[in-house]
């Protein structure tokens, strides 16, 4: 019996770390978020508030706000789902739930930039 919940415990945590991990969501630290979005034409989403993005945003960026889930989907539905895209937020919380659930309707290549907006160094 003993022996059993041992591998049992042991299954668990083997499988469960394993579905948190995914091949879809990458971070990236800052030096190399910036080297990928220097690129012409990528899809580069902020998804803070209107009032956060206003106080200072990466260039080129949209704004997708992560907390109104109804136009949040609607304007992700307009993006390329084929291609890379690239998220932040303040500090990684929001743009890491939001590149979940960007998974799940079906992108295939998800950056995150680790830290978000605060540990972004290139602020103008």
């Amino acid at each position: 019996m003993k022996n059993i919940i041992l591998i049992m415990a042991l299954f668990s945590t083997l499988f469960g770390a394993n579905a948190q991990k995914s091949d879809t969501i990458k971070i990236l630290a800052a030096s190399d978020f910036n080297k990928a979005i220097e690129k012409n034409n990528v899809q580069l989403v902020d998804v803070r508030t209107a009032q956060e993005f206003n106080q200072g945003a990466i260039e080129s960026a949209l704004n997708i706000d992560f907390f109104q889930q109804d136009n949040f989907t609607s304007e992700f539905e307009k993006l390329d789902k084929d291609q890379p895209v690239y998220l932040y937020c303040r500090s990684g919380n929001r743009s890491y739930q939001a590149a979940k659930k960007l998974e799940v309707m079906g992108f295939k290549e998800i950056y995150d930039l680790k830290g978000g907006y605060m540990k972004w160094p290139y602020k103008n």
